[in-house]
């Protein structure tokens, strides 16, 4: 018997589950925003690793690495993965050995889609600026910072959360899909999808599109949908 098989996930009952997934969670995210909000890093980290103020150029500005391979690719490589899922519950209505993976597939092809959505519904309400438009980076606004009352007359700013990097994030689904029946690999598919979503988040920061409390905060937006989703549709199965 497997080391997976011998301790079931969270054996200790809905209680573990929820402080696992929701408690424990919801504190890291908020101490993380806690230092961002109190402390000047996200400048500091655009200052340091992502722009050349004597150049007067970012990081990734320009860059093949940067837009063709991890804006253009990365997104490509999510849509691929999505409709992979989409297809896989279409056919299932009529191939009998796909039957049994119609609702995971619903539920990551949902994933994908929903999450996305909502960041880029909150990029509109937010109006919060790119670093690329900010005086401190060769634009032509004021810094503002994450929760400051933003001046009227400056113009609709739609860069926060991050969107791209979401989409990134979204992957972590494959985490609840799999938590129940490959534990060990439903970790090791969590942390290659935060490693992915940080390696799309990196591609944007150095392009000047966001700072670090930008992708963070989609990355605690798909935490807690996609554990929400999977709640509402796999928990009960």
């Amino acid at each position: 018997m497997t080391p997976d098989a011998e301790k079931p996930p969270d054996a200790g009952g809905t209680r573990a589950f929820w402080r696992r997934h929701a408690l424990w969670p919801a504190l890291l995210f908020g101490a993380a925003f806690l230092v961002l909000w109190a402390t000047d890093l996200d400048l500091w980290l655009a200052d340091t690793l992502f722009y050349d103020s004597a150049g007067h150029r970012w990081l990734g500005g320009g860059t093949w690495w940067a837009y063709g391979l991890i804006h253009t690719g990365g997104a490509w490589l999510v849509r691929a993965i999505g409709i992979a899922a989409l297809l896989t519950f279409l056919l299932g209505f009529m191939l009998p050995r796909l039957r049994r993976w119609r609702l995971d597939a619903a539920y990551l092809a949902l994933a994908l889609v929903l999450v996305p959505s909502v960041v880029g519904t909150l990029q509109i309400v937010t109006n919060v600026d790119c670093p690329r438009d900010l005086e401190r980076y060769g634009g032509d606004r004021p810094y503002v910072s994450l929760f400051a009352d933003r001046p009227d007359g400056l113009p609709r700013a739609q860069c926060f959360p991050g969107s791209h990097a979401s989409a990134g994030f979204a992957l972590m689904a494959v985490y609840f899909l799999l938590r129940d029946r490959r534990p060990r690999v439903a970790r090791w598919s969590l942390a290659a999808a935060v490693l992915f979503g940080m390696i799309l988040s990196f591609g944007q920061q150095s392009r000047g599109a966001h700072f670090l409390s930008h992708d963070l905060t989609s990355a605690a937006i798909a935490w807690f949908l996609t554990l929400g989703l999977w709640q509402v549709m796999l928990r009960r199965r």
